[in-house]
């Protein structure tokens, strides 16, 4: 399988990645993971998550010359489980943290302050003091963010690490077909507007002043932004990174933080563009990135988990209204959030499996797949077809690693399900980890309030 360069989709997945998948739910099944006492699991593929970080970094070693620093920090938010970070960490990759929540969890997995990113538009003084005095790189996202760090800076204890400070630009290049998640639109919240007036010298005038300020940072969204899109906003942010150079006449901006934002095709295991493509965007549109003047930093999430996770629901019950086939399952709003609430933007496969976790076969039936949520459009497939569900039935949803069960939505007080990794074992075994046990109702109960029932009275 061919990773750097051609390969199936940035995920990694495709024919090994669907056998591995069914193999997991019939074992899911043997074991016990999933049945009637618990109709809900969720699991990520190891194997699967490696081959995309190998992926990713092959790609980029490819590119550039021995000995440019590159570093990969995973995108928190996507997949914010200590476990995983650990997993990602042991193949080469740091973080990219959005507050100090992620902060917490990259160290708990061990990740090196070297090795992370804090990326915010909202940082409180606190949070900065603390980046700084523990050396995670800072990505600054404002005038008056960066007026905060000249006051810290200008405190700062002597021996304190050499800060490493760059500035977000928001290269206002355009949205991709999804605006909620496209950052470089002209009026985006996220860092400096390059196109505004005043706006690009303000920021060489802010190197000139800075000798501390040495990176650059852009982001031009996610899902639903297309290559050539991602790569004229890094193009922008390679040229003024020249010009500063140029104005100040040293080398004083030394890496270039480029972002993340790979989409993934949800319709099928394969599709979609490889590492291996995404760089060959880069060097068409900005050559001079890959030359070996600048560091880089990259801010992958989605494209590295969203293919190595599964949800496994079992069927609680059927029935028909208004003709309409509907399935109830303990899959719903909880793990697929933005499905459910945006479904022609985030829309994903239903695979229907029998109760011994062998696929189902049969005529094709319209059905809702229903979550267990109280309102009416907690749906994860409408007049979907597939072979008839049953009770007893699972059904799997694939493509869900990254900003699916990862981050929960409490709705209706429903517990986070356990979510376990799986690997293959010879000859033809399955064995499973857990990565976060099922959350028993108490702690529901404890982090709504119960110690303090009388507080109001």
């Amino acid at each position: 399988m061919e990773w750097a360069a051609g390969g199936t989709d940035v995920g990694g997945a495709g024919a090994d990645g669907a056998g591995r998948r069914e193999r997991a739910v019939r074992a899911a099944v043997e074991q016990g993971l999933v049945g009637a006492d618990d109709p809900l699991v969720c699991l990520l593929d190891t194997a699967g998550i490696r081959a995309a970080a190998a992926g990713l970094t092959a790609a980029f070693a490819a590119a550039v010359p021995p000995g440019t620093p590159v570093l990969h920090a995973f995108a928190v938010k996507a997949a914010p489980l200590v476990p995983v970070l650990r997993l990602l960490a042991d193949a080469g990759l740091g973080c990219e943290a959005a507050g100090p929540g992620e902060l917490a969890l990259a160290r708990a997995a061990g990740v090196p302050a070297r090795d992370t990113v804090l990326d915010s538009p909202a940082k409180t003084v606190a949070e900065l003091r603390d980046a700084l005095a523990a050396g995670v790189a800072v990505n600054v996202d404002n005038p008056q963010e960066l007026e905060r760090l000249d006051a810290l800076l200008a405190t700062a204890p002597a021996g304190a690490p050499r800060p490493r400070i760059g500035l977000r630009i928001n290269p206002q290049t355009g949205a991709g077909s999804i605006a909620a998640l496209s950052t470089a639109t002209a009026t985006s919240k996220f860092g400096i507007p390059l196109r505004d007036p005043g706006a690009r010298a303000w920021l060489v005038r802010a190197f000139a002043d800075r000798p501390w300020l040495t990176r650059l940072h852009t982001h031009s969204g996610s899902q639903g932004v297309p290559l050539a899109l991602i790569a004229q906003g890094v193009r922008e942010l390679h040229a003024l990174a020249e010009e500063v150079n140029r104005t100040v006449g040293r080398r004083q901006v030394d890496t270039l933080d480029i972002g993340g934002g790979l989409p993934v095709d949800f319709s099928r295991d394969t599709g979609g563009p490889t590492y291996g493509q995404y760089v060959a965007a880069l060097r068409a549109a900005v050559p001079a990135l890959f030359d070996g003047s600048y560091g880089l930093v990259t801010e992958f999430g989605r494209s590295l988990l969203a293919r190595h996770g599964l949800v496994l629901a079992r069927v609680e019950y059927t029935k028909t209204a208004g003709g309409r086939a509907v399935a109830v399952t303990h899959a719903g709003v909880q793990l697929a959030t933005r499905t459910v609430y945006a479904p022609a933007a985030w829309p994903l496969r239903i695979l229907p499996f029998d109760a011994d976790g062998a696929p189902k076969t049969g005529p094709p039936l319209a059905q809702d797949i229903a979550g267990p949520a109280c309102f009416a459009g907690d749906l994860l497939a409408s007049a979907r077809e597939l072979p008839e569900l049953a009770p007893g039935d699972l059904i799997a949803v694939p493509d869900t690693g990254a900003y699916f069960f990862t981050a929960h939505y409490g709705y209706n007080s429903l517990p986070r399900p356990a979510v376990h990794g799986f690997s293959l074992t010879p000859p033809g075994g399955v064995r499973f980890t857990v990565v976060r046990p099922g959350q028993p109702v108490a702690d529901i109960v404890a982090e709504a309030g119960a110690a303090f029932r009388d507080a109001l009275l």
